[in-house]
């Protein structure tokens, strides 16, 4: 990983190149990883937002063969050995049934999804929050006993990390290395699902 200190976006995106992986943002799910440890071999990953890819990456390798990855995302995806791709929209009901009955239960959750951006901060924010508070739904309903999401600092920042500290144990918020200086984008990784 380059340096210690934040980087600037192109070290990233080269290195990632370099590593064959799709994205710099797998480096985020790596220094997510390496601080909170929430992956172990067998596990089975749903990954939403999966799009291009990076993360998809990460999960698998740090699962192996006998886990599962079920990757989610509203845009096409490349197809990604050891990867189930799912397309379609998780505010939807009935594709949210289908990663259901796809996934089974899951371990962890991960969501890296991004609203798209508007250019209005506050809305870009809210809309942040509720595809994490989906996201959170869904690792709830499917039993995961972890859960990473991204999600925007703003004012309902606060009450969303209490929700997740509703259902999780343990919770802690993480700016990874990769992410990008000016960016509002912070990690909340919650872990130990309350029973």
């Amino acid at each position: 990983m380059p340096g210690k200190g934040r980087q600037g976006p192109d070290a990233f995106q080269r290195l990632a190149r370099r590593e064959g992986y799709r994205a710099r943002s797998s480096y985020k799910l790596l220094d997510i990883d390496k601080k909170s440890k929430i992956f172990k071999r067998g596990f089975t990953v749903l990954d939403l937002g999966a799009a291009p890819g990076g993360w998809t990456q990460v999960a698998i390798e740090k699962i192996g063969e006998n886990g599962k990855v079920i990757a989610v995302d509203l845009l096409r995806m490349a197809p990604i050995n050891g990867a189930i791709i799912l397309q379609g929209d998780i505010l939807n009901s009935e594709f949210r049934d289908t990663i259901s009955k796809t996934a089974g239960s899951v371990d962890v959750v991960l969501s890296d999804m991004s609203p798209n951006l508007s250019g209005n901060y506050s809305v870009d924010q809210a809309r942040s929050v509720e595809l994490s508070q989906m996201a959170l739904l869904l690792s709830i309903e499917m039993k995961a006993n972890s859960f990473v999401t991204k999600v925007f600092q703003g004012e309902d920042f606060s009450n969303f990390k209490k929700e997740i500290k509703n259902s999780f144990k343990s919770v802690r918020v993480l700016s990874p290395l990769a992410s990008r200086k000016t960016s509002s984008e912070v990690y909340i990784i919650a872990k130990a699902r309350k029973s």
